[in-house]
């Protein structure tokens, strides 16, 4: 009869389990969650084209030529060309670069402020707990577009004002969020033992709370791009956000889009495409990394 020590000696010298290729892991997440792989198709389109811009348009985003006032969408003017001339495509693209560069970063900031806000609200609790909560409750009284337009009218318009008009309103939605799930983690056996060894509150809170809420925190961080792209769109617009000569896709709407609304619609009609595709996409990509990363959905 084999021994404890025989059974686990035959264990550990176990052969591993063969790994599967890159490509059927990536087949069966694209089977399981479709409309989150054509988001992440969409968010890595709006990647590559940012980032080659310069390669694949050939027409200066910024610069006016008023022989090519208004010219309608054709070669070499595939989506035609706005009152100043200048190439929509051209401007289409780059404005990628702004839009995802004003998501990333606002959506990032926001999100990690909210998280170490979330965390360390969750685990010294008390009074700390009950004014962090109060604070929150002010910012979260007031819509996400109010209170940038509010931030944005005492900082002023700008690339840098928006992307702090934007970041300040995600803190608490993320705080919030991780709070709830950093309270339950706190009672774990495990958060008291690394009390009693004698660690210190920012160990504990690096090394054994914030790895176990970085799900919602991803997920967050996913909607918050969407949502950023969105906000800053709405911001310049109005005139408040990103300025001319600047290529961004709510300028371009605000840009003489209405006062041209019929003789050359192809102006109001691709930005909007551009902002709806991105939003749709990060959207669609939260949606199903909150499906894989949930241990409830996952199971489901």
């Amino acid at each position: 009869m084999a021994t404890i020590t025989e059974i686990q000696v035959e264990a550990d010298i176990e052969e591993p389990t063969e790994k599967k290729p890159l490509w059927v892991v990536l087949g069966k997440l694209i089977r399981r969650q479709p409309l989150g792989a054509a988001g992440a198709a969409i968010v890595i389109v709006m990647l590559f084209l940012s980032i080659f811009a310069e390669f694949i348009t050939a027409h200066d985003p910024e610069l006016n030529s008023f022989e090519n006032m208004l010219v309608a969408p054709g070669a070499p003017f595939y989506m035609g060309t706005d009152q100043f001339g200048r190439d929509v495509f051209t401007r289409i693209i780059y404005g990628a670069r702004t839009a995802l560069f004003v998501g990333f970063t606002a959506a990032f900031f926001g999100a990690f402020i909210g998280l170490v806000l979330g965390v360390a609200s969750a685990y010294f609790g008390g009074r700390f707990d009950l004014l962090f909560q109060r604070v929150m409750d002010v910012f979260l009284a007031f819509p996400l577009i109010i209170m940038a337009l509010a931030i944005v009218a005492i900082f002023g318009p700008g690339l840098e004002n928006v992307i702090i008009a934007i970041t300040i309103p995600f803190i608490p939605q993320c705080a919030r969020v991780v709070r709830s799930n950093a309270l339950a983690i706190r009672e774990i056996p495990y958060v008291d033992a690394a009390r009693a060894l004698g660690f210190g509150h920012a160990r504990i809170i690096l090394r054994h709370m914030v790895p176990n809420v970085m799900g919602p925190f991803l997920i967050m961080l996913s909607t918050f791009v969407g949502h950023a792209i969105l906000l800053e769109a709405s911001l310049s617009y109005l005139g408040l956000g990103v300025q001319e000569p600047t290529p961004a896709w709510g300028l371009m709407l605000q840009g003489g889009a209405e006062e041209y609304a019929e003789s050359a619609p192809w102006m109001a009609i691709w930005p909007g495409v551009a902002i709806s595709l991105a939003v749709f996409g990060f959207n669609l990509f939260g949606d199903a990394l909150r499906d894989v990363l949930d241990p409830r959905l996952r199971a489901r």
